[in-house]
Parts: C-alpha cells; structure tokens; sequence
C-alpha cells in the first residue's frame, strides 16, 4: 500500500512539474510571439526608411516637376487648375425662370434656411399685390428661433438626465447646444406659431448679422443650465420643480437674446405698397394676423421635403428623431428619392411660377468669378497628377459630402430633347455674390451634390403622397447626413 501510494505522489508530482513547464513555456511563446506580431505591426504601420525611399520616388524632381511645384507653392491652387475650356459653355438664360425682386444678405450668420424659406413665401406674396422689393423680418423669427431652440435643449437635458454624462444622446446634446443653422421645418413650426412682420418693421442689429458671438455667449450659458439641472435629485421630485428652473433659465436667455436683437414685436402699423408706390392698404396688425392675411397657408399641410440619398433606400419616408427647432414641433420627415424624379417636381414647379427651398453641398467645384457650380470647373486631378474619383454614394459614405446650404431654386434651361441643362437658384449672400446674386447649376452638378428640395404638394404625384402615410423609419440625430444649412 505504501508503495501504491509513493508511485501515485511521484506521479503526481511530475505531472505537475510537466504541467508547470508546460505552462512556462506557453507563455514564453506567447510574450514571444506577441513581441513578433508587434513588430511586425509595427513595420507595417510605420514610415520606414526603406517604405520612405519607395514613396519618394513619386517625385522624380524633373524640370517640369520643378516648374509644377514652383507655380503650387506660390499661388492659390483652384487658380492654377481653372478648366478655361469650360467657361464658355454655359449662358446666363433660362428658359423658365420665376421672376423675384430683390437679393438678401444674411451676413455673417448660419440663417440660409431662413433666407431661402422666406424668399419662397415672400414671392408669393409679391405676385400676388405686385409689390417692389419686400421681404420679411429675418430678425423677428431668429429671436424666436434661438428662444425655442434653447428650450428645446433644456427640455431633452431633463429628458436625458438621468443617462450619463456622456451616453450618445448627451454627447449629441452637448455637441449641439444652439446655432443659427437650421432648415425647413423651422421655417414651417416658427411662422405658424409667431407670424411674419414685415424687414422694416423689424430691422436686423449688428448681432442678427454677425452671430457667432452672441452664439458663444448663449451655448456658454446653456451649458451652465445643463449641468445645474443634472444635479438636481430627481428622486421624489415633481415635474413642475424641472419647469419652473427651467423658466428661470429661459428668463435669462430671453434677455440676452433682446439685448441682442432687440424685443420681438407685438402689433404695428403698416401700409402695403405696389411696386408703383400706390398704396395698397394700411392696417394694424400682430404678427399673426399680417401673416394669416398675407400667406394664409397651413405650411406642414403644404410642403413635402425631398432627399436624394443613394446610400439609403428609394421610395421611403424617413424621420429624424429629436431634429427639430421647437419642442413641441414636428422632427423632420423626408421622403428619399432618385434624382430624375426630383428634377419632374422642380420643372413643375419652376413652370407654374413656384419657387422652392434647396439645398446642397455648395462648395464643391464652385467658381465664384462667374457664379458657376459645375463638376467640369476645376482639374485638380490634371496638376496633381493623379484622380478623384468617387461617386455621390462613396463620399456621402466617407463624410466627404453632403448638405451645407439653402438656397431657392427659382430657375431651370430646358433643350429641345426636354431635358435639363442647367439650374438657377436665389442666393442670400448678397447682390454681388455669384452671378447678379444666383447662382448657375449645372444639370451634372446637380445630379452629384444636390440633397434636399422643399415642393408644394400640388406638384407632387398622387403615389409619392402616399408614402407619406407610412411610418418613418426613425434615424438618429447624430447621423451626418443630417446637419444643419448653415453656410
């Protein structure tokens, strides 16, 4: 028996001295082969001297290299690759163009949205009396603007203040506090709640055209509210408590926002003239009631948004989740379609005298000399010698594009073949910006940076309307394809 048993402890003790070394020698493998893999990582990611001698061998230093790199190094390179060949190609007529008056600036300031939404509702007006020159107080709706959106923040830090800090929803809110960018359903939620006055009844301030201060100041303070209304216990804590903090906040915004764009009006005199200066009418009015008298239209029952996006699917309607200017507005919906049939409803519309909020990715391949966005502009690809190849679908997917401008499409040159050749929007940069304050399309342009088109539903398909009664597919806020206009 004693025997049995010292063969069973010897065995034993050699089974774990070999189970030991095996386990030393596994994880000197290991660290082995993890310092090789290291290594090796570390051969591939870096810049070697060797990889280094390969990659400058795509400078050969010759004569005309010399000649290319001098002129680069020296100028303004959309300079050196402007496509002259192409210049001449395109005219500034139209073959059906709906008539407007007067070009508007909107400054120093992300307000596009507001300026395109509002030079589509104001032409309406025009040619209804035969005005001169009119437009609407951009002033009066951004105090509003900025005031609803601060409630809005406020309203979702309470909504979400029980997640983390940095969960996704308060990562976005944070990142998103305020801005003066914006798009169409502001324009729809605003002026059916505040009205519309009249430019000169509410003027803009030095700060509605310069807004990046002011801005600062208001997301700054913002921020400070955040953080406050975290730190309340909500615990056994009734909602009114969250309100009434809240209301004291908004207090504090509100006078900021006077303080810089002056009291928003409640009633005023005005005197509608024709565009021979023979008086119309003269009336008092509310914001409202000028707006009820003047436009009359129920808005979200009107306007249809459009969205060209390849990377999603056609014939859907979309909706994005907390992407909105006020609280107790609508999110923004869409119906995403192919580009040819956008072009049907904008044609219809341009016919019939209709003008439309637009948006784009407006920097890309603009020539600013002549007001000219066509992808045949510039040749970067000739003088750095190499391609930029990729389609509409690849650079929304690698965040290379996508929407960063309103504008009004008011303008479309149809050729014998009934097809479009070229584009013309309404601008708000300005008189001298672009071509007389527009700005010409190209057809081709239109098909790879146009993304979003506002259409008044008289123009729309029956079978397109009826998308509309579908759920939206509910989208993220933080998805980048859904950035304010802000340029």
């Amino acid at each position: 028996m004693i025997h049995l048993f010292q063969k069973e402890w010897v065995n034993s003790c050699i089974y774990k001295i070999k189970n030991d070394y095996m386990k030393k020698i596994s994880i000197i493998i290991l660290m082995i082969c993890s310092s090789l893999c290291g290594f090796s990582q570390n051969q591939l990611d870096g810049i070697n001297s060797q990889m280094l001698e390969k990659i400058q061998q795509a400078y050969k230093n010759t004569n005309q290299d010399k000649a290319i790199r001098n002129a680069v190094a020296s100028n303004k390179i959309e300079n050196l690759v402007v496509n002259l060949d192409n210049e001449a190609k395109y005219d500034t007529y139209f073959s059906n163009r709906v008539k407007s008056k007067g070009i508007s600036d909107q400054k120093s300031s992300g307000r596009c949205w507001m300026f395109s939404g509002f030079n589509v509702l104001r032409s309406g007006m025009i040619a209804k009396y035969d005005l001169g020159e009119f437009n609407f107080s951009h002033n009066y709706i951004f105090f509003y603007d900025q005031l609803e959106k601060s409630n809005l923040f406020l309203s979702l830090v309470i909504k979400y203040k029980d997640e983390p800090l940095d969960s996704k929803n308060n990562e976005w809110l944070l990142k998103n506090v305020l801005s003066d960018g914006g798009q169409f359903t502001g324009i729809i939620d605003l002026v059916s709640k505040y009205g519309l006055v009249p430019s000169t009844v509410k003027p803009e301030t030095y700060n509605s055209e310069n807004t990046r201060i002011i801005d600062e100041l208001l997301t700054l303070k913002l921020k400070e509210f955040a953080l406050e209304l975290r730190a309340i216990n909500s615990k056994g804590v009734k909602k009114e408590l969250y309100e009434n903090k809240k209301v004291e906040m908004l207090s504090t915004i509100y006078r900021m926002l006077v303080l810089a764009y002056g009291e928003p009006v409640k009633e005023f005199t005005y005197t509608l003239r024709n565009s021979s200066g023979k008086e119309i009418s003269t009336e008092k009015y509310t914001p409202k009631s000028f707006y009820e008298k003047h436009i009359g239209k129920d808005l979200a029952k009107t306007y249809v948004m459009f969205m060209n996006d390849p990377t999603r699917p056609y014939y859907k309607l979309y909706e994005i989740e907390n992407d909105r200017h006020i609280i107790d507005g609508i999110n923004w919906k869409y119906i995403n379609l192919p580009i040819e049939e956008i072009k049907e409803m904008a044609i219809a519309s341009i016919k019939d005298s209709t003008m439309m909020y637009f948006s784009c990715d407006v920097g890309k391949c603009y020539n600013r000399t002549k007001g000219l966005l066509d992808v045949n502009n510039y040749d970067y690809g000739l003088l750095m010698g190499t391609s930029f190849s990729m389609n509409k679908t690849q650079r929304i997917q690698t965040l290379a594009s996508g929407s960063s401008h309103a504008m009004t499409l008011c303008g479309v040159d149809i050729n014998k073949e009934n097809k479009p050749t070229k584009w013309l929007v309404e601008n708000s940069w300005g008189a001298s910006a672009g071509w007389q304050g527009h700005l010409i399309m190209t057809d081709d342009w239109f098909n790879e940076y146009m993304f979003r088109l506002v259409v008044d539903k008289k123009y729309i398909p029956s079978k397109l309307l009826k998308i509309l009664d579908e759920k939206p597919t509910m989208l993220p806020p933080w998805d980048p394809m859904f950035a304010e206009d802000i340029d």
